[in-house]
């Protein structure tokens, strides 16, 4: 299982990110969750299959048809919780 924290920076408050976000992730299997910083960014934890991952990373640079990604910053994440399912915080 692969699992990552991903800052994703430019306009992606207001533009439905997070709900997007929401469903291409359970597309992909992918659980976590998915929240608005105070900076104006999003983090993402995503946890699941490589190839999951790695697809919701590659989703992350293009994003919600109204937001505009300036950068995405990918980190590996070594917490052990486990997430079923993934929402919206």
């Amino acid at each position: 299982m692969k699992r990552v924290m991903i800052k994703v920076k430019g306009k992606v408050q207001g533009v439905s990110y997070r709900q997007n976000t929401l469903v291409q992730a359970n597309a992909l299997g992918v659980t976590g969750y998915v929240s608005n910083l105070s900076d104006g960014s999003v983090q993402i934890l995503a946890q699941g299959s490589q190839l999951a991952v790695d697809k919701l990373i590659s989703w992350c640079y293009i994003g919600a048809p109204m937001s505009r990604v300036e950068a995405v910053v990918v980190e590996e994440d070594e917490a052990d919780e486990i997430y079923l399912d993934f929402s919206i915080i």
